[in-house]
């Protein structure tokens, strides 16, 4: 039997002819695939060559621009100077670990601490997001004594054997385990808004009672605050309140990722969760929190941390280091002197009008959705019946890619246009995203 692919919306396919690329990118292509192992993979029909990265902006190898509306990561921008600086000068004084005294990792951690709300007092570093749900989740398991987890049935959640285990979007080759129960995501085009948060609370109630038929109690519920693998599921605001409530009267911890909404990218303020008016026991941050740089966290309250840090313990030798403290730091510093969260506030709102205006008579576009600098655009067959097209969501990240703009597609049947660029993407980005956009609409053909 032939194994089933791993899915990955926009994926390039090693199979496919490689006549378009350039020559260096050809080259390099071939060497990559000779050292590199299979796991990896490369966006893009035509995979980019990147070779310099500057705010909003990554250029290949023969010097042209291309504009980053995708990558969360770098979220004060590409090569940020700042980042830059802080990095260089720490790393010519002292990079150690957590167990001597160091006044930038505790610096650091009042800061962080200070733009939580006051139950979540204590912070534990990791390298990786993924490394933060794994931690998160071991800790919630030492507490309460269960392992069974709740997620999003196209959740993504990170890569090390925990966080996999609650990682649909994997695909169908990695197995989810008896102990993780998947809940339909909530559904903003297809579902009545007054309904969402009761509907998902009732299959919250259902996923607990299927652990219990299994033999297994409940540990929480792991929810990305802006449920961006399942296509971006940002409204109606609140609408995880009630589910939360049931998964804490059942015993659970409530488990809120951050590592994509969190650091201002909604707009509405450094966290995801509050739109929901929830109260996280744990919080995971992640990748945008060093600009690339590897560091992240569990963000908790000490009835949490306490009786696992003192029976079972943590250690990991390079989280919190004083470099990425350093570079961590500087991101805040970006964040806060250039008014970063409500300039995506801004930003994103003239970009979602627009979109929505571009799009207003077009049959292929189910509905144009996103808060701050978080963009999704579903892309349907028709707006009657709703059906998904994903093959028009892939010729039109593969379109952009052409016309040097760079987004990708999310979603369980993988039709969403998923746009989420640094924070410093500015006016003059959204518009030159847009002509691309309305450019690359006009060549789509009908649905087939």
């Amino acid at each position: 039997m032939t194994p089933q692919r791993m899915h990955m919306a926009n994926s390039y396919d090693p199979s496919a002819a490689r006549s378009t690329l350039p020559p260096s990118a050809a080259a390099l292509l071939e060497r990559r695939e000779r050292v590199l192992g299979a796991p990896y993979r490369l966006f893009y029909e035509e995979p980019l060559e990147a070779v310099r990265g500057e705010g909003a902006l990554l250029f290949d190898a023969a010097g042209r621009d291309h504009l980053d509306v995708y990558n969360n990561v770098p979220a004060v921008g590409h090569s940020n100077r700042r980042v830059q600086q802080a990095v260089a000068d720490q790393l010519g004084r002292l990079n150690t670990h957590t167990r001597y005294l160091t006044h930038e990792v505790v610096d650091y951690a009042e800061r962080l601490t200070a733009l939580f709300p006051p139950h979540l007092q204590q912070v534990v570093f990791c390298c990786s997001g993924s490394e933060a749900v794994d931690l998160a989740m071991r800790i919630t398991e030492y507490q309460t004594g269960a392992d069974g987890w709740l997620v999003t049935r196209h959740a993504y959640h990170g890569t090390t054997r925990a966080a996999a285990a609650v990682s649909p979007s994997l695909g169908p080759n990695n197995p989810i385990p008896r102990h993780v129960v998947l809940v339909d995501a909530p559904d903003q085009l297809r579902e009545d808004p007054a309904g969402i948060e009761r509907a998902f609370a009732a299959r919250v109630t259902d996923g607990i009672e299927t652990l219990r038929q299994r033999g297994t109690a409940l540990a929480g519920l792991l929810v990305d605050s802006c449920l961006s693998s399942d296509g971006l599921q940002l409204d109606p605001a609140g609408w995880l309140r009630s589910a939360v409530d049931v998964v804490h009267r059942h015993g659970g911890v409530y488990l809120a990722d951050e590592v994509q909404p969190g650091f201002g990218r909604l707009g509405t303020g450094w966290w995801g969760f509050p739109r929901h008016d929830v109260a996280p026991d744990l919080v995971v941050l992640g990748k945008p929190m060093g600009n690339g740089l590897p560091i992240s966290a569990v963000m908790g309250q000490p009835s949490l941390f306490d009786r696992f840090g003192r029976d079972v313990r943590y250690f990991n030798t390079f989280a919190g280091n004083p470099v990425c403290i350093a570079a961590a730091s500087a991101v805040l510093d970006e964040i806060e002197d250039r008014d970063l969260i409500p300039h995506a506030a801004e930003v994103g709102r003239h970009l979602l009008d627009e979109l929505r205006r571009l799009t207003a008579d077009d049959e292929r576009i189910g509905e144009v959705r996103g808060s701050g600098l978080f963009v999704a655009v579903e892309l349907v067959r028709d707006r009657a019946g709703r059906a998904p097209d994903a093959g028009a969501a892939a010729f039109l990240v593969n379109e952009l890619r052409r016309r040097r703009v760079l987004i990708s597609a999310s979603g369980r049947d993988g039709n969403v246009l998923k746009l989420r660029p640094p924070l410093v993407f500015g006016h003059r980005h959204a518009e030159r995203f847009l002509t691309e956009f309305s450019a690359a609409l006009s060549v789509l053909g009908a649905p087939g």
